[in-house]
């Protein structure tokens, strides 16, 4: 039975991975050095500093962690801003669907908290959520299970009572690492990813059952 509920956000709740993949291509350029999109689709899910330092690592790149996050945040962030964008279709209704039955909903994403609550502000959907986990509050991001365990502390539920909406195969991993059900998005905007360790894998959100989720007694 579902007793919480647990959204990724880039990629499950706004598009956002054309616009990381672009910036992070652009901050990459900046640095004096090229990447490509195929390239980024492995750290998709992960937070900013473990990126970084596997891409200054194998890139050898000079310039610090810490550097090179403030121009790619501020710029994200200006970028948010300036455009007109709605959630993924399906993500008002789910919210609005899982507050009727009361069920307490989580946020746990590897973005930094800026980025996560100019997005929530963005939308005008801050309201919903009963907790938010930046992956960077935590020991560990994603693929460890920590930004997902911390969510179920803090709402107070038993993780093997949690479902999680995520789309790329890092959050997959954290999910189930974190004892939790699993819903995996195809999002084709988020790159090649392999969800296939998803307890249910769906195309659209408006998919998901609230209903079923509640019945389900496993």
């Amino acid at each position: 039975m579902i007793k919480a509920f647990i959204f990724d956000m880039d990629g499950v709740i706004i598009d956002s991975e054309p616009i990381h993949f672009d910036v992070d291509i652009q901050t990459m350029n900046y640095l004096g050095t090229n990447i490509y999109k195929e390239e980024l689709e492995k750290y998709v899910g992960m937070t900013n500093p473990e990126m970084w330092n596997l891409i200054i690592h194998e890139y050898s790149v000079v310039q610090s962690v810490s550097e090179i996050i403030d121009y790619q945040l501020t710029t994200k962030i200006n970028i948010i801003k300036s455009i007109d964008l709605e959630p993924i279709a399906g993500i008002r209704e789910i919210l609005f669907e899982l507050k009727q039955h009361n069920i307490p909903i989580g946020l746990a994403s590897s973005s930094p908290r800026k980025f996560i609550e100019e997005v929530l502000s963005k939308f005008n959907i801050t309201e919903y959520f009963d907790c938010i986990v930046s992956g960077e509050e935590v020991n560990k991001g994603k693929p460890a299970p920590d930004v997902y365990l911390e969510a179920a502390n803090i709402l107070g539920v038993d993780p093997k009572y949690c479902y999680v909406l995520e789309d790329s195969k890092n959050g997959v991993a954290a999910a189930k690492a974190a004892g939790m059900k699993c819903i995996g998005f195809i999002n084709q905007n988020s790159g090649n990813q392999d969800l296939s360790k998803a307890d249910y894998i769906i195309k659209w959100i408006k998919e998901i059952d609230v209903k079923e989720m509640l019945n389900d007694i496993t």
